[in-house]
């Protein structure tokens, strides 16, 4: 499974939603995921992607971690799994 299927599914499960009804220019919001929702997601993707998001959910616009749409976690993603390897 793809980083950006695995993103969705989980985003999907937070969101209690289908899959195919999250786009990549869904934004949270639009998905009615609310603050801990966010928070339990970002749990998820660091448990599903072994990675440590550097996400401060007090000050989520000062974090390097974009969370404006699916696209942009799923990059967000990308980028942190890049700097592992």
């Amino acid at each position: 499974m793809s980083i950006q299927d695995q993103v969705i599914a989980i985003i999907a499960e937070q969101a209690v939603l289908e899959p195919e009804d999250v786009t990549l220019d869904s934004t949270l919001e639009d998905l009615g995921i609310d603050s801990l929702g966010l928070v339990e997601s970002i749990f998820a993707i660091e448990e599903a992607f072994d990675i440590s998001v550097p996400f401060n959910a007090n000050a989520p616009q000062e974090s390097d971690f974009d969370i404006s749409s699916v696209a942009s976690i799923i990059s967000g993603i990308e980028r942190l799994k890049a700097e592992q390897a």
